[in-house]
């Protein structure tokens, strides 16, 4: 049995082994790692021989830093990198290669029906409706985001809203409140399994599920990286965030919203920042702390999600799929149900 992975900012640690009587046995760990004493690879490969095959990342890991020494020197080799390389090789975690994807683009609907999507499309999934995906978002109003467990009143200024006449929402995510104005923003999900992030903490799969993106944004001249734990900076300023949840079907959502462009004095008028907040940071301020890809790349939104379609499609093989009646007729009554009402928006008051 053969299992590889690539850790973000490691080298490539692969397991080969078999698995004999219940146990796994003839364990090799290979890579292009460096590793000094020769002899801390052959305890962490004792730690592995004879684990039984049913061994969550977790209980491989600890088996392995176990056989560590404080003298050992590990450079691009983890762990955690291992124990993820073990598990791929059982069949327990995946590579984005192990998934048949397809790409998603949403209709112009109302945005909160898209929030929506985000927690019955994995349903579907789930269901064998939809193949594992990319959705680019489109909606037809601007949208306040709120975490899913924010308060209501330290994050939104009614009379903002009422101002400007925003819809305000509440995804399934954690995270932060986020101001979306119908073409300036860029937001797309992903839906996968979740044995595709086997073995990693929170903190590293936010990167290495949004590799391809910034593969994409380097393309259109933003230079970006990953701020922890979910933020996504250019050398310019922020651009943008990331949340996800785990569904019990084994599905996951990751989502992302980037700025492509961006009213600073609507954004602070809908936000609940105080006035004395607002004053000591001022428009200036924030338009320095979210700097959009409008003004990096000169290229118009459109032009930026073909090339973040097209950057997904040739990065993992996805193929075009199709938003159904079914899907929308789905969530509409789930908005319905649950996401329109005002003990969802204000459940956290």
């Amino acid at each position: 049995m053969h299992g590889e992975y690539k850790e973000p900012g490691h080298k490539m640690a692969v397991a080969d082994l078999d698995i004999v009587d219940g146990k796994l046995t003839n364990v090799r760990i290979s890579g292009d790692f460096f590793i000094e004493p020769d002899t801390a690879l052959e305890r962490i490969t004792r730690a592995i021989e004879g684990l039984p095959p049913d061994s969550s990342a977790a209980e491989i890991r600890t088996a392995i830093e176990a056989g560590i020494l404080p003298t050992d020197n590990m450079f691009g080799l983890s762990a955690a990198g291992v124990a993820t390389a073990v598990r791929r090789a059982m069949g327990k975690a995946l590579d984005w290669s192990d998934i048949d994807f397809e790409v998603l683009h949403t209709p112009v609907i109302h945005p909160v029906l898209n929030m929506t999507m985000d927690e019955t499309l994995p349903e579907a999934v789930a269901a064998g409706k939809h193949k594992p995906f990319m959705r680019i978002w489109e909606w037809d109003r601007p949208l306040v985001v709120m975490g899913s467990y924010q308060s209501y009143e330290n994050e939104i200024n009614q009379a903002g809203v009422d101002k400007w006449g925003i819809t305000v929402g509440r995804r399934i995510t954690g995270g932060g409140t986020m101001f979306m104005e119908a073409g300036n923003c860029i937001t797309y999900s992903l839906v996968v399994p979740q044995a595709l992030v086997d073995g990693m903490s929170f903190q590293q799969s936010y990167p290495f599920l949004d590799a391809w993106v910034m593969e994409a944004l380097k393309r259109v001249g933003v230079n970006a990286t990953y701020v922890p734990l979910n933020d996504i900076s250019s050398d310019k300023g922020k651009i943008g965030g990331a949340a996800q949840k785990h569904f019990a079907s084994g599905y996951m959502v990751h989502h992302v919203t980037l700025s492509y462009d961006i009213d600073a004095d609507k954004m602070l008028d809908v936000l609940n920042t105080g006035d004395a907040a607002k004053k000591n940071r001022g428009h200036r301020s924030a338009n320095k702390r979210i700097d959009p890809m409008k003004s990096q790349t000169g290229m118009s939104r459109e032009a930026i999600i073909d090339v973040f379609i097209d950057t997904f499609k040739e990065r993992y093989g996805a193929t075009d799929g199709q938003i159904t009646d079914e899907d929308l007729a789905i969530a509409q009554k789930r908005y319905e149900e649950k996401f329109s009402r005002e003990e969802w928006i204000k459940r956290v008051p």
